[in-house]
């Protein structure tokens, strides 16, 4: 890494502070500055829990303290011992934080139009945007199991099946391919994972059961944003030991010569190739793996 490399990082992070006004003791002119509404943030998306809140935005127990109680002082949250084990806090809205939630979302939601408005390719500021925040919360991507009509599962899967379109010579319908009916891939026959960063699911893989003598694994997909961060490796470490926990001893997988990153991941991770078992037009690649 050069010093040129650390001069643009550095010069990121400034312009991105001066931006959204991280600095200012106001922010977003609502009377507080960035840490106070950063925690109330996070209490508004559900993260109750005090050690949660701490970890979300990774603050010490010292800091975290005197942002809720300031808050408190407020009137915005209230916190009480977990009915389930009183050594925890949970921190919980009122009224007034409710309403002070909701404007800081529409502010937040007009400062973010603007930011994409003065860009002439706010798709390619949008794919600069996805990549930085995925590199930063690498270590907080949650893998969560999901049905398969959950709207991030399902955004995963139309996101996949345009890149498919794109990728393969003979583009793809997904009507004509070996679509794995919805239960097929939950319980109790197999799995749907998506992978979730700060909210947004970037990645999904699904475990179809069949009553063949082995399971199939499809649907293995990562957000551009997060390729390279091994993302798809724990994906398909997660789905297998869902696959061993449901008493599923062999699984199959199929894919196409125009996945050549997929292909290489499936060989490290010990798949055998082998002859092809279905009739669906798309794979030209068959690999099996006995766990």
């Amino acid at each position: 890494m050069t010093r040129d490399d650390i001069a643009r990082l550095r010069r990121f992070n400034r312009a991105v502070t001066a931006e959204v006004g991280a600095l200012d003791t106001s922010f977003l002119g609502r009377g507080r500055p960035l840490g106070p509404a950063r925690v109330l943030n996070a209490i508004g998306q559900g993260i109750a829990e005090v050690g949660e809140i701490r970890a979300y935005l990774r603050l010490d127990s010292g800091l975290a303290s005197r942002l809720l109680r300031g808050l408190e002082a407020e009137g915005l949250i209230e916190t009480s011992p977990d009915p389930q084990d009183a050594r925890r806090r949970i921190a919980r809205l009122t009224p007034t934080g409710a309403e002070e939630v909701a404007a800081y979302e529409a502010l937040s939601d007009a400062q973010a139009g603007a930011i994409l408005a003065r860009h002439p390719h706010p798709e390619a500021l949008l794919a600069a945007m996805d990549l930085v925040a995925s590199a930063l919360g690498r270590d907080r991507i949650a893998l969560t199991e999901v049905r398969v009509g959950d709207p991030r599962a399902q955004a995963c899967l139309n996101a996949y099946y345009t890149e498919l379109s794109q990728r393969l010579k003979q583009g793809f319908d997904v009507s004509l391919s070996a679509d794995p009916e919805a239960a097929a891939m939950e319980a109790p026959r197999g799995a749907f994972l998506i992978a979730v960063s700060d909210g947004r699911a970037i990645g999904c893989v699904g475990l179809k059961g069949t009553d063949k003598g082995y399971a199939e694994i499809k649907r293995l997909w990562i957000d551009p944003s997060a390729r390279g961060l091994g993302l798809a490796t724990r994906l398909m470490a997660e789905i297998e030991a869902r696959a061993r926990a449901l008493g599923i001893a062999r699984l199959r997988l199929d894919t196409n010569s125009a996945l050549p990153e997929a292909i290489a991941l499936y060989r490290r991770a010990g798949w055998t190739e082998i002859g092809r078992f279905n009739d669906d037009p798309y794979p030209d690649h068959f690999f099996e793996k006995r766990i």
